[in-house]
């Protein structure tokens, strides 16, 4: 049991369960927003549930996937796979039971709730997620394509509540997948040389780290447009929502200050630090917001 335990553990830390954190306020913003105030609180367990399990199972892809680029990376050298901390055959395992557990969960919607919707499109959402690592060996618009992975989280989280389509969901998945892959890019500058060396397609392989902090910063302008058209039309957010929204925008500026063509020493804190307290702030005024 102590081995299992900590093979475990091992794939926890390989997929840093801990950055569900930059989908998962969102995806429980617009489960407040669909259910106009506090939802079942069953249906809100079933949506964490959702989140971490698809997750896991979308970046537990990307390390299989990977396993060989990350080899031969030093960065990512040291990753469960490459390293031969876990098996293959042990991954494998672990990603199956996410699967039939979110394939579970989405259907405790329906059971529960009469929402058909969720588990319908639990599989073709599955294979969007793990689409991602593929993506980098085809076009530079990979960043994008991840963003839109966290885009489809309060997408999933309307539809399962409600059981209808809105364009709430829509304005604020599309300002997530710009917020992601905005930082994405900036997250890829430090395998800029590994990058151009082994053919993987990426913006900063394409246009150098300059180009990509550019591409970046733009990026990240057009996000910070789509939430704030989000506060402009949802009336459920009001001005708490403005103020982290202005919060979050002023740590999006910072965050461009610390990561510097020629220093890049400061990435993973522009990278998880203050990305982890946008999606927070974010998610938790706009839910304070709907709540009063």
């Amino acid at each position: 049991m102590s081995s299992l335990l900590e093979k475990l553990a091992v794939i926890a830390g390989d997929i840093k369960l801990s950055h569900s954190v930059f989908a998962l306020p969102f995806a429980l913003l617009a489960t407040f927003m669909a259910a106009g105030g506090w939802p079942p609180l069953g249906a809100l367990l079933l949506i964490v549930v959702c989140m971490v399990l698809a997750r896991t199972t979308a970046m537990g892809a990307n390390r299989l996937i990977d396993a060989s680029h990350d080899a031969l990376n030093p960065r990512t050298a040291g990753r469960a796979v490459p390293a031969g901390k876990v098996t293959v055959g042990f991954y494998v395992g672990v990603l199956a039971v996410c699967v039939a557990g979110f394939v579970v969960a989405t259907a405790g919607f329906w059971w529960l709730y009469q929402n058909r919707w969720p588990v319908l499109l639990s599989l073709p959402v599955l294979a969007f997620l793990v689409g991602y690592p593929l993506m980098k060996r085809f076009t530079r618009l990979c960043h994008y394509y991840l963003g839109a992975a966290l885009g489809l989280a309060p997408l999933c989280a309307w539809i399962a509540i409600s059981g209808t389509f809105a364009w709430e969901p829509v304005v604020m998945g599309t300002g997530v997948l710009l917020w992601t892959a905005g930082f994405d890019v900036l997250y890829a500058c430090q395998d800029y040389e590994v990058d151009v060396k082994l053919g993987m397609f990426s913006v900063p392989s394409r246009l150098g780290i300059r180009g990509a902090l550019i591409v970046a910063r733009l990026t990240h302008v057009c996000s910070a447009a789509m939430f704030l058209l989000l506060w402009w039309m949802a009336p459920q957010l009001e001005w708490i929502f403005a103020c982290g929204l202005a919060v979050a925008i002023a740590l999006l500026i910072y965050e461009h200050t610390l990561v510097k063509e020629n220093d890049l020493s400061k990435l993973n804190l522009a990278f998880f630090t203050m990305n982890g307290v946008i999606s927070t702030i974010l998610g938790l005024t706009g839910i304070v917001d709907v709540l009063i």
